[in-house]
C-alpha cells in the first residue's frame, strides 16, 4: 500500500512518525451491543504510545434516540479541545478490530472539515502482532483550537436518502452482511424490519478488507464494487445498521479516487424501525 495521510497509513508510517510533534493518535475502539467488552477499559490496559481514547458513544448527539449520531460542531470542537487536538495535527486513528469503528471516526474528522486525519490500516492488532511498543499511560494534552468547517453534502439524512432511493440517482452502498441485506439474519438491535433500502447494492464492508483486516488494494476494491453491480460514475451514498461500517466503504470510495460520497447517518437504526418507509428483501 502507498501511505497517504489523509486517508490510510501504514504501521510502518506510524512507527516512523510517532514521536512527530504534531501527530495525534486516537484510539476510535468501539463494541456492538452485546459485545460484553469495554473499549475504553481495553485502551487503558493498553494502547498505541501517545493515543488519546476518542469515545464514539459520547462524542455524539445526545438528543438524538438513534445511536451515535453526529454530535453538533460545538460539541466535537469542545471535546476534540479537551483532548489536545486541533488545528494543524496530523491525527491517526485505529481501532482493535483492524478496521471497523476507525473509519467512522475518519470520516467524522473529514466531515467537520478535517483534511489532515488517516486510519491505520490493520490497527491495533495489526500493530500488536508486530511487537510494536505498547503503553497503559494517558498522554499529557495540552489545550488545542480547532477551526470547523462542516461539510454537509458528506452526510445524508433519511429524507435524502428515501429521495434518492425513488429517483435512482445515486448508488446506495449498504456495508452489512448479505444475509442481513437479504433480510435473513435477525438484525442486532430490537425492532427492527430485516431487508434493505429498494435499489440499494450490497457491499459487506469485510469484503474490502484482507485476512489481516488491512483495506484491500485500490484495483481489488474496485473489482469488489463492480462485482456488486455499483455505477462509480453515480455519486455513492453509504449506508450500514448504525452508520458505523458504512464509513469503511467510504474510505474505501476514497482510495479508488472516488470523492462523492456520503454516509447515510441513521442507516438501518432509523430506516428499519419506521414502517412507512419502503424495504426490500433478497438479493439486490
Amino acid at each position: 500500500m502507498s501511505d497517504d495521510p489523509k486517508t490510510l497509513v501504514s504501521t510502518d508510517w506510524l512507527a516512523t512518525h510517532l514521536k512527530d510533534p504534531d501527530l495525534r493518535v486516537l484510539d476510535g475502539t468501539t463494541f456492538l451491543p452485546g459485545s460484553g467488552r469495554d473499549a475504553r477499559a481495553e485502551y487503558a490496559a493498553g494502547h498505541i504510545p501517545g493515543a488519546r481514547f476518542f469515545d464514539i458513544e459520547d462524542i455524539s448527539d445526545a438528543r438524538s434516540a438513534l445511536p451515535h449520531m453526529v454530535p453538533p460542531v460545538e460539541k466535537f470542537m469542545s471535546k476534540l479541545r479537551a483532548m489536545g487536538v486541533g488545528d494543524g495535527h496530523q491525527v491517526v486513528v485505529y481501532d482493535s478490530h483492524g478496521l471497523f469503528s476507525a473509519a467512522r471516526v475518519w470520516w467524522l474528522f473529514r466531515l467537520m472539515g478535517q483534511e489532515n486525519v488517516a486510519v491505520l490500516d490493520g490497527g491495533f492488532p495489526k500493530w500488536q502482532a508486530e511487537g510494536r511498543e505498547i503503553e497503559d499511560m494517558s498522554p499529557i494534552v495540552r489545550d488545542r483550537h480547532m477551526t470547523v468547517r462542516r461539510q454537509n453534502h458528506m452526510v445524508k439524512d433519511v429524507t435524502q436518502v428515501s429521495a434518492a432511493a425513488k429517483l435512482g440517482d445515486h448508488e446506495i452502498i449498504d456495508a452489512r452482511s448479505a444475509g442481513r441485506f437479504r433480510g435473513e439474519e435477525p438484525e442486532p438491535r430490537a425492532g427492527l424490519r430485516g431487508g434493505h433500502i429498494p435499489g440499494s447494492k450490497s457491499v459487506p464492508f469485510t469484503a474490502l478488507l484482507n485476512p489481516d483486516k488491512t483495506m484491500r488494494d485500490p484495483s481489488a476494491l474496485r473489482a469488489v464494487f463492480e462485482a456488486a453491480g455499483v455505477d462509480l460514475t453515480k455519486p455513492a451514498i453509504t449506508t450500514c445498521g448504525s452508520g458505523l461500517t458504512a464509513a469503511v466503504i467510504n474510505l474505501a470510495l476514497e482510495q479508488i479516487g472516488k470523492t462523492d460520497h456520503a454516509l447515510y447517518d441513521g442507516s438501518w437504526a432509523e430506516w428499519g424501525a419506521f414502517a412507512t418507509l419502503p424495504v426490500a428483501t433478497g438479493e439486490a
